[in-house]
């Protein structure tokens, strides 16, 4: 019976220290302005060299880390047609519908210094932006990056496929249409 009383106040004290201090000290709405800082906004930008803490921090290989299926090659059909195509066009030409409302055309994956361009090329293009083209890093995971890679390799590979690699049927079709 004597712990009772001394039980309760301890309890009592305990919720004595409880204070709303930290849920009541001021602060800004998203966007606010603040006369606090030089360019008067609240939202601050991060400092340079910040890294996301989601950020994936692992080294990307400089070759295609992955074995190229036909579905790989299908995954990077879809995310290029979804992703790419609106300004590279479905065959990679840089004739996609964007180009065709007045925006600047892309380079055509078929021309030479893309078809000479090693993979980690395209990866890191996806991942960064280049030129008018900006990142999607945070639209395309890096599986799917490397899969549109294997498409786009597939695409150049398609119009300049060596005649010998051809089956006999096509390779007679092509020495006919000559």
């Amino acid at each position: 019976m004597r712990r009772s009383p001394a039980l309760a106040l301890l309890a009592l004290s305990a919720l004595a220290g409880c204070d709303q201090d930290m849920a009541d000290q001021p602060r800004y709405n998203p966007l606010e302005p603040a006369g606090q800082f030089a360019d008067g906004m609240s939202a601050r930008t991060p400092v340079d060299g910040a890294v996301a803490r989601d950020a994936d921090l692992s080294p990307v290989p400089q070759a295609f880390p992955y074995p190229v299926t036909l579905g790989l090659l299908q995954r990077g059909r879809q995310r290029f047609d979804i992703f790419c195509s609106p300004c590279h066009g479905r065959t990679g030409d840089g004739d996609g519908m964007i180009v065709q409302r007045g925006f600047p055309a892309p380079p055509s994956y078929h021309q030479d210094a893309l078809r000479n361009a090693p993979d980690r090329h395209f990866y890191d293009v996806i991942t960064n932006g280049y030129g008018a083209m900006y990142s999607y890093a945070a639209r395309v995971p890096p599986a799917d990056r490397w899969a549109i890679v294997a498409y786009i390799r597939a695409l150049q590979y398609s119009r300049h496929a060596p005649a010998a690699d051809l089956p006999q049927p096509l390779r007679a079709k092509l020495e006919a249409a000559r």
